[in-house]
């Protein structure tokens, strides 16, 4: 049985008797007021009825008050809701009191009508001061508590967003922030306060207010501005050394969701000045619901996002391949519990068996075909260059084909900014593949097409785990070159754009994303350190290691002699396809084949007869 709170009722008994006595003392004050507080001068008429009604009076102004739970609020975090409640049932009682008193007047003369107004405005003033001063005594205990903490907080925006999170950190028992200053670039709110806390200026304040004040994090809370405008703001943020953390976004606000647990630490991708890529998901439903989609390479960052989002678009039936079998069966629990209604398969499978990639069509029929599986480690390539041609051309060969042969609808190769003049057997290895379903596009009634993009950010084998891992160890970073460069979006982002351009094939094309402005790899490495808490080339060292075997300065997304032509989307472009002579290319993959098998370590000219851009260290 569960023990009796005494602490509660001796809490609402307090209020009781403070509320009767609040109720007396209106009824007096206001008499008293409409006579200039001359109590010789009230005549009888007027304050006899009122002290007969008092004691009904009293009675049905507290049952008001119960009803409208002003006695079980928790008045230390009262707020306009409370308030509310206060003013409704004041004004409830003063119209009691209206009716009542008609039944207990002296006369024919009634109690004057200012009486009933000075009563109201004198009772909401008498329950206001008892509840709220819960609050104000709780936020003094805290303020003064709030002098001892340590971590000295700056505030970017001055919206609802910032209103929040200051609110909460001010009002809460267990932060140890405390908030300096408020940043804005509103010249209209300079000068202003937000929960006692003044806007010092716009973003050119920032490094000088975070000297001025100690600073040790800065919040930035805009939600609602682009991810060009909050790289400018981090840009001048993370010269200051300090810790920063963001709100995700302004879905937060839409929801009401803004809170200090919802702060997260500032990622790269903050820093790539690039808005979210728009995305038409009409079309992509339109395409994907309903059908039975085969994703090979599930368990990888691409394909395991791929099937994230394919699932979220209502399939018939999603069927998901890899030979490995733990980072499948990840993905496989995350989706069962995301999508219990899903019709989920999961097998595992290596795409260079082509009897199981048979069996597999044949059974499931599946009429859209993401084939992600590949080797993508470019220098581990080098130095296996037959596993590279055999797992990426030949088991590229074997899908498409037993996607052909069941009949599948469509067919998407993910495929990689690498394969435009590749200097690397992965690269190249990956410009076949486009050239396989090319050809396979005019020999099939399914539609064969290639979506091809640069490196995703945190994808298996990127730079960010590598610098991430080296940073928590004490460094040094190692970058291979000073003025290498790559093009980067997140994973989200690519596969979003590959789920779109699946949805604009009609068969042969080359879709090439745009993945905005090139990124200096030493300056991403720079900020990584920043970000981390740290000072690059103090605390923590770069390494120039030298450009691996294979590896280029920087990465193309179109041949030359490709052309582009435009798509609904701006972010989506086509590379035309090449002419290509169908009889000599199988008859170069058919040696190619037989080299790969024989485990023949000088593969590489025979794939520079089929690419001819391909270029190598002999």
């Amino acid at each position: 049985m569960k023990p009796f709170n005494f602490k509660i009722l001796y809490r609402r008994t307090a209020l009781v008797i403070y509320d009767i006595i609040s109720i007396v003392a209106s009824s007096a004050l206001a008499l008293l007021i409409r006579f200039e507080f001359s109590y010789g001068v009230i005549p009888d008429q007027f304050r006899t009825p009122i002290e007969r009604f008092l004691p009904i009076n009293v009675l049905v102004t507290l049952f008001l008050f119960y009803i409208f739970r002003l006695y079980s609020s928790l008045w230390a975090y009262a707020g306009e809701a409370e308030l509310q409640s206060i003013v409704i049932s004041c004004f409830l009682s003063g119209v009691v009191n209206l009716i009542g008193l008609q039944f207990f007047r002296v006369g024919s003369q009634a109690v004057p009508k200012s009486y009933y107004f000075l009563y109201v405005f004198v009772l909401i003033a008498f329950l206001f001061v008892s509840r709220f001063s819960y609050r104000f005594l709780r936020n003094l205990k805290h303020r003064k508590n709030n002098r001892k903490n340590d971590i000295a907080v700056m505030v970017v925006g001055a919206g609802e967003a910032a209103n929040v999170i200051i609110k909460e950190i001010i009002n809460s028992n267990f932060s140890t922030m405390k908030i300096k200053c408020i940043i804005d670039d509103d010249k209209g709110k300079w000068g202003k306060y937000i929960q006692g806390i003044r806007v010092v200026g716009g973003r050119d304040k920032i490094l000088e207010c975070a000297d001025t004040y100690d600073i040790d994090e800065i919040i930035v809370a805009v939600p609602s501005i682009s991810r060009s405008q909050l790289r400018e703001i981090l840009e001048i943020c993370k010269e200051t050394e300090c810790k920063i953390q963001s709100l995700p976004g302004m879905y937060q606000i839409v929801n009401g969701d803004v809170s200090v647990s919802k702060l997260r630490d500032i990622e790269i991708e903050d820093l790539l000045g690039r808005d979210p890529v728009d995305i038409d998901l009409d079309s992509i439903l339109g395409y994907v619901q309903n059908q039975v989609v085969l994703v090979t390479g599930a368990g990888g960052s691409i394909g395991s996002e791929l099937c994230r989002q394919i699932a979220t678009h209502k399939p018939a039936r999603l069927v998901m391949v890899d030979i490995y079998e733990n980072s499948v069966y990840e993905i496989q629990q995350e989706l069962m519990l995301n999508h219990p209604e899903l019709d989920l398969v999961v097998l595992i499978a290596s795409i260079r068996n082509a009897n199981r990639m048979n069996w597999i069509f044949d059974k499931y029929h599946p009429s859209i075909v993401y084939h992600a599986a590949a080797h993508k480690h470019v220098p581990l390539m080098e130095d296996s260059p037959g596993e590279a041609i055999k797992n990426n051309v030949f088991g590229t060969f074997n899908v498409a084909q037993a996607a052909a042969m069941s009949g599948a609808r469509r067919f998407v190769l993910i495929s990689t900014d690498k394969a435009v003049n590749p200097t690397n057997i992965m690269g190249a290895s990956k410009r076949i593949c486009e050239m396989i379903i090319q050809t396979f596009n005019t020999k099939y009634d399914t539609e064969f097409v290639a979506v091809r993009f640069g490196n995703v950010l945190g994808s298996n084998g990127s730079v960010i785990p590598l610098f991430r891992k080296q940073i928590a160890e004490g460094g040094p970073v190692t970058v291979t070159h000073p003025d290498i460069i790559r093009y980067f979006m997140t994973i989200p982002e690519a596969v979003s754009l590959v789920l779109q351009a699946g949805a604009y094939a009609r068969g042969g094309e080359i879709f090439v994303l745009d993945m905005g402005e090139p990124v200096k790899i030493l300056e991403l490495a720079e900020n990584l350190i920043r970000l981390s808490g740290y000072k690059p080339y103090d605390e923590i060292q770069i390494k120039f290691t030298g450009l691996r075997p294979g590896e280029k300065l920087y990465e193309e997304m179109l041949m030359d002699e490709e052309g582009m032509q435009e798509t609904a989307n701006s972010m989506i472009h086509i590379g035309k396809p090449l002419e290509i002579n169908e009889e000599t290319f199988f008859e170069k993959l058919k040696e190619l084949r037989e080299s790969s098998e024989v485990e023949d370590q000088d593969i590489r000219p025979l794939v520079k007869a089929i690419v001819p851009t391909y270029t190598y260290r002999s």
